[in-house]
C-alpha cells in the first residue's frame, strides 16, 4: 500500500472519529434578571435564567429545568433579550428580558433548534413534558380562546387540540391552567383549566383518546 493511500485512510478515519465525537453541552451558573411584562418600569418580575453552552460557546439563555427526552435529545425553555430603545432615543441598547418557547438540543450533533409548539403562549402557557410528548394550555392569536394542546416532537400538527372555552387573559403568568399532569400506566395527561372542568387524554403511540369525554363535551378541532 502506498504512503499516500495510508495517509488518506488515516485522515478519513480521524475525520470519522471527530464527526462521531459528542459535543460538549452544559449550562452555566444561574442568575436572576428582571422580566418586564408591560407593567410599570419598577414592577418587573424576577426571572431565573442560565446560559447554554455548546463546545464552550454561548448559544442561548434558558429558564427552568431541562427535560431529557432520550440519551441524545433534551428540551429546555428559552429566554432572550430584546432592545427596548425607541426610534427617537439615542444611546446604547436598552435590553429587556423576555420568556420564549422551547429549544430542542441534540447532544450528538451539537445542534440547537426552536420547537414549533402550536398556540404556545410565552406568557400564559405552562408546559409539561413526558417522553417526547408535551402538554399545555394554548391560547389563540387574539387571546380570546384557550385550548388543551398535546403534541409530539417531530409531529406536523398537534395530536389533540381541544377547545377549553374563553381565555381569562389574567395579569399573572401561566394563569390559564397549571402544568398538565401525566401518569405512566396507561399514559394519560390531565388538564385543569382555570374556572373549567378537568379533562384527560390517554396516549396510544401517536394517537390520543379522550379519557373523560363526559366532562368536556366540546368537539375536538382538527
Amino acid at each position: 500500500m502506498s504512503v499516500k493511500r495510508i495517509v488518506l485512510l488515516f485522515s478519513l478515519s480521524a475525520a470519522a472519529v471527530a464527526a462521531a465525537k459528542p459535543h460538549s453541552i452544559f449550562f452555566g451558573h444561574g442568575m436572576t434578571v428582571k422580566w418586564f411584562t408591560g407593567e410599570k418600569e419598577d414592577q418587573g418580575r424576577e426571572l431565573k435564567i442560565r446560559p447554554l453552552y455548546v463546545d464552550s460557546k454561548l448559544r442561548e439563555f434558558t429558564m427552568g429545568e431541562e427535560h431529557q427526552v432520550t440519551d441524545r435529545l433534551l428540551v429546555v425553555r428559552r429566554a432572550y433579550r430584546i432592545n427596548d430603545v425607541l426610534p427617537e432615543e439615542s444611546g446604547p441598547p436598552r435590553w429587556k428580558w423576555q420568556r420564549d418557547g422551547w429549544l430542542l438540543i441534540d447532544k450528538q450533533s451539537g445542534h440547537v433548534s426552536s420547537l414549533k409548539l402550536p398556540e404556545f403562549d410565552p406568557f400564559y402557557s405552562a408546559a409539561s413534558w413526558y417522553r417526547d410528548y408535551v402538554a399545555y394550555c394554548g391560547v389563540s392569536p387574539d387571546a380570546e380562546k384557550r385550548y388543551a394542546v398535546v403534541t409530539q416532537i417531530g409531529s406536523k400538527k398537534p395530536l389533540v387540540r381541544r377547545d377549553l372555552g374563553a381565555a381569562h387573559a389574567g395579569e399573572q403568568p401561566d394563569s390559564e391552567c397549571p402544568p398538565p399532569e401525566w401518569q405512566r400506566q396507561p399514559p394519560r395527561v390531565t388538564f385543569h383549566p382555570q374556572g373549567g372542568t378537568a379533562v384527560s387524554f390517554e396516549v396510544h403511540g401517536a394517537v390520543l383518546e379522550i379519557a373523560t369525554p363526559e366532562e368536556n363535551p366540546a368537539e375536538e378541532e382538527k
